[in-house]
């Protein structure tokens, strides 16, 4: 018989370790196999209240380590895979892209190697109960204009070497299911944000900036347009695909929520205002700061939601304003979290400046 266990990869970061909780909170898997590298954002402090739960497991190794991949599915036998494991950040991949391409191309390859050899190994009934769920970005599309959205047909045309890598991972796990037979979903996802999100992202970088009254540096003008999710939306509509999504087909999982980063550097100023003032006893929107942009900045991202909405009855529970106070009050309620984080890891230095 199948056990009900399921392979996370990259679960120790941000949208996996979330993912990863909402799996215990709400779902009656067996087993959740958490396999994470620790690279500078994969924290295991984001899911130490699970260390002692008989239903959590956490491998530390590297997901381009075929062996290890190869132990994973013959000890633990997983019936579903959902596949974070990447670098994530477009700064960090102008600075270097070929973690970028060992990860997100090369590590997606060897995973899906040993996926298609384990489930060529199943019964007929095992195999009905089989997935394999890669998670993607909405960069990978490229940027828009003012208006228009992108659904799950738009072409690809990325423009970061950490949005190439995405999408050549979509186009490898589309291949293994139209070559191969495996049984895979893909979603696109807009910007998230929320708890445990590592302190170089926008919303989290601003808080803790605003906290320590340094200077908030904005990119070019601050009109560049991104949609946000919170980030329990987003596990929400990932389990929902895991359960009902349709076999081969892409989801597209947004937030509703188009706003200009500038916007949104001013509403974490305001409320911060309101619930935790300077000490200086200065308004925080005092230390904006434009700083030159990033090569290739896309300009407006804007995801349509349609087929999930359509298909599976999912639809975001938070507003951003909703989502935007949760997330500052965590990061208030967690200053010892993203502490260590600022003082060992991050810097809070100016990446992506290459050119």
């Amino acid at each position: 018989m199948m056990n009900n266990n399921i392979l996370v990869t990259g679960g120790s970061g941000f949208i996996g370790s979330n993912f990863i909780q909402y799996l215990i909170n709400n779902t009656d898997y067996q087993l959740i196999i958490n396999l994470d590298k620790l690279t500078y954002a994969g924290n295991s402090d984001n899911l130490i209240n699970l260390e002692n739960d008989p239903r959590y497991e956490f491998i530390n190794d590297d997901i381009c380590n075929k062996e290890c991949i190869k132990k994973i599915f013959h000890d633990y036998k997983p019936n579903k895979i959902v596949h974070f494991a990447a670098e994530s950040h477009v700064d960090r991949s102008i600075d270097g892209p070929k973690d970028f391409i060992n990860t997100n191309i090369i590590g997606t390859y060897f995973l899906l190697e040993e996926s298609l050899s384990f489930y060529n190994r199943l019964n007929k009934p095992s195999k009905s109960s089989f997935k394999f769920h890669h998670i993607s970005t909405d960069e990978v599309f490229g940027s828009l204009g003012e208006s228009g959205s992108f659904t799950e047909n738009t072409p690809y045309d990325p423009s970061s070497p950490y949005s190439a890598t995405k999408a050549s991972s979509d186009h490898l796990v589309r291949a293994w299911f139209r070559t191969f037979g495996l049984p895979v979903t893909i979603s696109n996802c807009s910007n998230n944000y929320g708890p445990y999100q590592f302190p170089e992202k926008l919303i989290p970088l601003m808080i803790i900036k605003c906290l320590s009254e340094k200077s908030l540096p904005i990119y070019g003008k601050g009109e560049n347009i991104r949609d946000w999710l919170y980030v329990e939306d987003h596990c929400k509509a990932i389990d929902l695909i895991l359960q009902d999504g349709t076999i081969g087909d892409t989801y597209n999982i947004g937030g509703n929520n188009e706003i200009r980063n500038i916007s949104i550097v001013e509403s974490i100023c305001s409320i911060l205002d309101r619930i935790s003032p300077a000490n200086s006893g200065k308004p925080y929107h005092e230390l904006i700061t434009y700083v030159t942009d990033r090569p290739g900045h896309d300009y407006r991202y804007s995801i349509d939601s349609t087929k999930i909405k359509n298909d599976l009855n999912w639809e975001p529970k938070e507003t951003f304003d909703t989502g935007l106070i949760k997330t500052i009050e965590w990061y208030l309620k967690n200053e010892v979290w993203w502490r260590k984080i600022k003082d060992h890891v991050y810097k809070q230095e100016r990446l992506g400046v290459s050119s």
